[in-house]
């Protein structure tokens, strides 16, 4: 059977995505149109918003709130963490765990990571209550699961040469994976636990509109009020404070990268001369 040009194949695959992005622009009314037609509700809105209030009172619990949010983000990142980095290790395919652990690894991870922190938070809320401990539990299940696909994938993306000259010399699985395998990853997966901190300060803040504690209850509150002067307090905040911690994560992430590259431009890993040897 005789395949198509090449070019012919091009054009085909824009058309099909110029019809399908026709389709779903169409099908939910975005456009310009939509945009005219609200344009009276989003003056009113932003003429609302300044000057933010900044009285002493509220300040206090804009101030109390972002705390809040702060000690979600990090008390969720050490329970992904302690739950996602595990399921990472069984999850990658060089550690070579057995079949059955890495394929309930696999599914509880994607299971983990599909469904969304604000379905998690509404579970949480319906069983804990109304509160930060809610956000906190919906906002780790979430983020173990992220954190178990992305950090499984910088796990198998170390040099192999480390890893196959552990294995020719006896090494087990685990210990393969605990000194030829994490030892190389360690830079990139603190990269990723550090990036997996920025991403729960942002959905705390969303799920916060639930009642799982956070900026993210008091702007739920604030918009639902119609106090447009005190959303803007709230969303300065907001944007303060994920300033703050992604810049904090740049400079951890930025340090590890480069003691990363130090490290491995004076020496070479102790197994590689071990492989070459045992491959001629």
């Amino acid at each position: 059977m005789r395949q198509p040009p090449r070019r012919s194949l091009r054009l085909t695959v824009v058309a099909v995505i110029v019809v399908a992005v026709s389709w779903s622009l169409a099908g939910t009314g975005v456009g310009l149109g939509s945009l005219i037609q609200g344009r009276a509700g989003a003056v009113q809105m932003i003429s609302g918003l300044f000057p933010p209030d900044l009285d002493a009172v509220l300040v206090s619990r804009v101030l109390k709130a972002a705390v809040e949010t702060l000690q979600m983000s990090i008390a969720a990142l050490l329970l992904g963490a302690v739950i996602g980095l595990p399921l990472a290790v069984l999850m990658a395919a060089n550690v070579q765990a057995p079949a059955p652990l890495a394929m309930a690894a696999r599914t509880v991870a994607t299971l983990l990571r599909s469904v969304h922190e604000l379905l998690w938070a509404l579970l949480f809320v319906a069983t804990v209550g109304l509160g930060p401990a809610a956000g906190v539990y919906a906002i780790a299940l979430h983020s173990a699961g992220v954190m178990a696909k992305l950090c499984s994938e910088q796990l198998e993306a170390v040099d192999p040469g480390p890893v196959e000259a552990m294995r020719l010399t006896g090494g087990g699985r685990a210990t393969t994976a605990l000194l030829g395998i994490i030892p190389q990853a360690r830079a990139n997966l603190a990269s990723q636990v550090l990036y997996q901190w920025e991403c729960n300060i942002r959905s705390s803040v969303v799920i916060g509109f639930v009642g799982a504690g956070g900026i993210g209850q008091a702007l739920g509150i604030a918009l639902h009020l119609f106090r447009y002067q005190e959303l803007a307090t709230l969303v300065a905040s907001v944007v303060i404070l994920v300033i703050a911690v992604d810049r904090i994560s740049k400079v951890f992430r930025s340090r590890l990268g480069a003691a990363s590259g130090r490290t491995s431009g004076r020496r070479s890993h102790p197994y590689r001369s071990l492989l070459e040897r045992s491959s001629r």
